[in-house]
């Protein structure tokens, strides 16, 4: 709480972040369904919703970033999955395609977060449990993409407690 007094700066470019998250993961999925050009969906949201709340930039980079580098998020995912690209739920495969893009081109963005962000999101408009799934596949992603970052993290974490064998 004492953080979110002292930069409130940085939380709101969090806030803002996320709404571009929302709103990017919105404008995939119409891109992917319907196969509207990417100009005209991004002019559409700054139409339709109210985007002062938004880091435009962020929003604009994942719109168009996303598509233009599909190969190579798939390569990134696809090989953890446990099933055919084509049989992914489409807002599954709008937020895989997020998370690693996040992952592998924008390291201003921690892992976790990248990864946290992506399933709040497929928690909001996936299946049940598709978050899990989500989860599952970028933290394999995460590995792979940032294997010094996810390194350092798990050497900072505790090492689990054993219990002590000599007392009865």
């Amino acid at each position: 709480m004492a953080n979110r007094l002292q930069n409130p700066s940085r939380n709101q470019l969090a806030a803002d972040r996320r709404k571009a998250r929302h709103y990017a993961m919105q404008a995939l999925y119409q891109w992917h369904m319907a196969g509207q050009a990417l100009n005209e969906i991004e002019a559409q949201f700054h139409t339709d919703y109210d985007m002062s709340h938004v880091d435009k930039e962020f929003f604009h980079d994942l719109v168009h970033n996303i598509p233009a580098q599909l190969t190579a998020l798939h390569g990134l995912f696809e090989k953890h999955l446990d099933r055919k690209l084509s049989d992914l739920d489409p807002i599954e495969l709008c937020l895989l395609r997020m998370g690693s893009y996040e992952l592998l081109r924008r390291i201003d963005v921690p892992y976790k977060v990248a990864i946290n962000e992506t399933i709040n999101l497929g928690k909001r408009f996936g299946a049940t449990d598709g978050y899990r799934y989500l989860n599952g596949v970028l933290d394999r992603v995460a590995v792979e993409c940032r294997a010094v970052e996810v390194a350092a993290e798990k050497s900072r974490a505790p090492a689990p407690v054993k219990p002590d064998t000599d007392q009865e």
